[in-house]
């Protein structure tokens, strides 16, 4: 049991992955933007304290310059130099707004803030009662020296650096709570099936063999009816006994690749599960070609089965099952139930069901999905509702 459980939680579903996938994407995203948020709080808080802290020396250099102004006012027959200080650069404007004079370097100014930062520099905006040289704004700028804002940069990456881990830590502590019901039941899944195709082995094989040990030429036809319903079910039960061994027992085995006369194996299994065809009134459509593949048989066994069996299987009475070979690419097809294309990227996941009328785990395609990953193979799947589905493989 534990070495079971170990397995399923090693290894995550391809549906499982998705999930945690889709929800640590939205949770990384949603992270960033708190963090985001607070950053850009943070920036314009120390922004305005920083301000606060100019906004004295910067009062204190306007008070001085406007008493300039009105030493220059007064004598401005006898001067007409316009006052500077090395501390700060200034202008001066009119009740209209309009400039008079302006030493700025940067010449953006609003008359709608008191102090504030424009570019690299910090402007302070006086109003005056008295309209030295016809002067009823000054406007006082510094240069940042951008200090502060180093400062401010260097906490925004440390501290977002520090919580963005811990909210990742708690995320993926979440990730796995909200996964953890799903993990159980793959667990309890796989130990079921594992236990299911440990108990089908002994009765499954009686049966088989019994099936062809029976001499049906002393039955009368009613008992010949009902041994090919037996043998049809029983057919079908080992369909899915092969799948489960495999899934359960199998799958690690190290491959015997071989070189794989694909046409004479298809031609085996196509009569292999004639019984099946004609039980549901079926009829083959053949073209099939010489080719040949290299690869474990039991494994390329596998996908053939599957490939055959859910064309059976969904198939509507009376359907064709087409099968078409040709040296590099297999295609099998049907004109049954067909699929949603809206389900179709799903068809591969293990222990998925699109008709829930007929039975098995639904791990057959998934089966057929992994062995054509580890051969480098490619798989299309082409199928329309009530018109059919079609399996086009490529290697």
């Amino acid at each position: 049991m534990s070495v079971l459980k170990n397995k399923a939680t090693n290894s995550l579903l391809k549906s499982e992955k998705k999930s945690l996938l889709r929800f640590l994407v939205l949770y990384v995203m949603m992270v960033l933007l708190i963090i985001g948020v607070l950053a850009s709080y943070y920036y314009q808080t120390q922004e305005k304290l920083m301000l606060s802290n100019q906004r004295a020396t910067l009062f204190k250099y306007a008070f001085i310059h406007t008493k300039r102004l009105k030493v220059l006012h007064h004598f401005f027959d006898e001067r007409r130099v316009y006052p500077r200080d090395p501390r700060f650069t200034s202008a001066i404007y009119d009740v209209d707004k309009k400039r008079i004079f302006s030493l700025l370097e940067e010449p953006r100014v609003s008359f709608d803030k008191e102090i504030e930062m424009v570019g690299n520099h910090i402007h302070f905006l006086k109003s005056l009662d008295d309209f030295y040289l016809g002067t009823k704004y000054i406007v006082i700028e510094v240069k940042d020296d951008g200090i502060w804002r180093s400062t401010i940069w260097k906490n925004i990456w440390g501290y977002g650096t520090v919580s963005f881990l811990i909210f990742m830590l708690f995320g993926l502590y979440l990730a796995k709570l909200f996964l953890k019901p799903m993990r159980d039941s793959i667990v309890l899944l796989d130990r079921f099936i594992k236990d299911t195709t440990h108990e089908l082995n002994t009765p499954l094989s009686a049966i088989l063999a019994n099936i062809e040990m029976m001499d049906t030429s002393v039955m009368v036809d009613k008992n010949k009816t009902k041994l090919n319903r037996i043998a049809i079910a029983a057919k079908t039960v080992s369909i899915l006994y092969k799948d489960l061994t495999y899934l359960t027992l199998e799958n690690e085995k190290e491959n015997e690749n071989e070189h794989i006369d694909v046409k004479a194996l298809i031609e085996n299994r196509v009569e292999y599960f004639t019984i099946l065809v004609e039980s549901k009134k079926l009829h083959y459509v053949l073209d099939l070609h010489p080719a040949m593949i290299f690869m474990d048989r039991r494994k390329f066994t596998r996908v053939i089965d599957n490939l055959i069996s859910n064309a059976i299987k969904y198939n509507k009475r009376h359907g064709i099952v087409g099968i078409s070979l040709k040296q590099g690419v297999l295609s099998i097809w049907d004109n049954g139930i067909g699929i949603q294309e809206s389900e179709i990227p799903y068809i591969f996941d293990r222990y998925i069901r699109f008709n829930k009328s007929e039975g098995g785990f639904g791990v057959g395609l998934s089966i057929v999905k992994k062995i054509i990953d580890e051969y480098n193979m490619h798989i299309e799947v082409q199928s329309e509702v009530s018109k059919g589905t079609k399996m086009v493989i490529r290697w």
